[in-house]
C-alpha cells in the first residue's frame, strides 16, 4: 500500500505546488549532464553512435540511480521509502506548472503582444519573435495538448510499467528529446536515437491521452477522427493529444513554425481557423485536468489490484 501512498502524496504534492522556483529540480541537473554531454561528444564523426551511446548512458544511470535510492531507502524503513518515492513523483509531474505557464500567457498577450510572445518562449521550443497574439494563444494550447502526455500520462504510464525508477527513466528520455532531438543542422545526427527513443517511450501514453481527453469531453465518437488526424502530424505521438484539443474546441492547431531559424512545415491540425479566447483556455484546462485524474485513478486502481494479489 506504501506505492498507493506515495503516489496520492506525490501527486497531490505538485497539484498543489507545482514547481517551486526557489527548490532545486532533477530535471534541471538532467539538462546540465545532457548539455555537457552535447559539447563534447557532438563533433566530428559518428555523431549519431556518440548521441546513442550519450542517451543510453544517461537513461541507464536515471533507472538505476533512483532504483538504488528507493531500494536503499526501503531497506531502513518502508515510510522512509513512501517519502523519497512521494518526492521523486512530485518532481516527474508537471500538471500544476504547465496549467499555470499557459494562463501566463493568456494573461499576457492580452496586455501586450510583445510580452505575450516572451511568455510563450519559457514553454516552446519553436521562435516567438514573430508570432501574432493569435499564434502565441495556439502555441500554449499546443503545448497544453502535447505536455499533457509528455508532463502526466507518459510519467504515470511508465510508473505503472516500472515504478518510481521507470519514471525517473522517461523523464530522462523526455528531457533528451526537448533538447537534443531537433531535426536541424546541429541535432539531426547526434540527436536521432534520442527523438526515436522518446516517440517509442510515449507511443501508447500518447494514444492514451488523446482518449482520455475525448472521455471526459464527451466527445468519444470522435475517436476515429482523432486518430486520423494524428497520425498526419510531424511527431508520431504529439500530434494525437494536440489533435484531440482541436477537435474538442473545433479549431485548428498546425501550420508552418519557425524553429532555430529554419521554419518547419507542420500539417494542420482541424478545419475551422477561429480565433481562440480565454473560454477556449478555460476548457482546455478543464479537459488537462480531468483526464489527469482519471489516469491517476487508473494507475492507482492498477497499484491496489497488485497489492492485492500478491498480498
Amino acid at each position: 500500500m506504501t506505492r498507493i501512498y506515495s503516489l496520492l502524496i506525490g501527486w497531490v504534492l505538485d497539484f498543489l505546488f507545482g514547481d517551486p522556483s526557489w527548490l532545486p529540480h532533477p530535471v534541471v541537473g538532467f539538462g546540465k549532464l545532457i548539455a555537457g554531454g552535447e559539447k563534447r561528444w557532438n563533433r566530428g564523426r559518428g555523431r549519431g553512435f556518440k548521441g546513442a551511446i550519450l542517451t543510453l548512458l544517461l537513461v541507464a544511470t536515471a533507472f538505476g540511480v533512483t532504483w538504488i535510492l528507493c531500494d536503499a531507502s526501503g531497506s531502513l524503513s518502508p515510510w522512509l521509502r513512501m517519502t523519497v518515492e512521494a518526492i521523486l513523483i512530485f518532481y516527474c509531474l508537471a500538471g500544476t506548472t504547465l496549467v499555470r505557464e499557459v494562463r501566463a500567457v493568456f494573461k499576457a498577450v492580452d496586455r501586450s503582444l510583445e510580452e505575450g510572445r516572451r511568455q510563450v518562449a519559457r514553454i516552446v521550443g519553436r521562435d516567438t519573435a514573430e508570432l501574432s497574439a493569435q499564434e502565441v494563444r495556439t502555441a500554449a494550447l499546443e503545448t497544453l495538448a502535447e505536455n499533457l502526455n509528455d508532463g502526466v500520462i507518459a510519467p504515470l504510464f511508465w510508473y505503472a510499467i516500472g515504478g518510481v525508477p521507470g519514471m525517473v527513466a522517461y523523464k530522462m528520455v523526455n528531457t533528451l528529446d526537448s533538447m537534443i532531438g531537433y531535426r536541424n543542422e546541429r541535432y539531426r545526427r547526434f540527436g536521432c536515437f534520442a527523438a526515436r527513443l522518446d516517440d517509442v517511450a510515449g507511443w501508447i501514453p500518447a494514444r492514451i491521452t488523446a482518449f482520455l481527453m475525448l472521455l471526459v469531453s464527451g466527445r468519444l465518437h470522435k475517436i476515429s477522427l482523432v486518430y486520423r488526424r494524428g497520425r498526419g502530424h510531424l511527431s508520431p505521438n504529439s500530434g494525437h493529444p494536440e489533435a484531440a484539443l482541436a477537435t474538442i474546441l473545433d479549431c485548428r492547431f498546425g501550420g508552418p513554425h519557425p524553429y532555430f531559424g529554419e521554419v518547419v512545415d507542420k500539417p494542420y491540425i482541424g478545419e475551422n481557423d477561429r480565433l481562440l479566447t480565454r473560454k477556449d483556455l478555460r476548457r482546455s484546462i478543464r479537459i488537462f485536468r480531468g483526464a489527469e485524474m482519471v489516469a491517476l485513478l487508473i494507475v492507482v486502481g492498477i497499484q491496489f489490484a497488485i497489492h492485492l494479489f500478491s498480498s
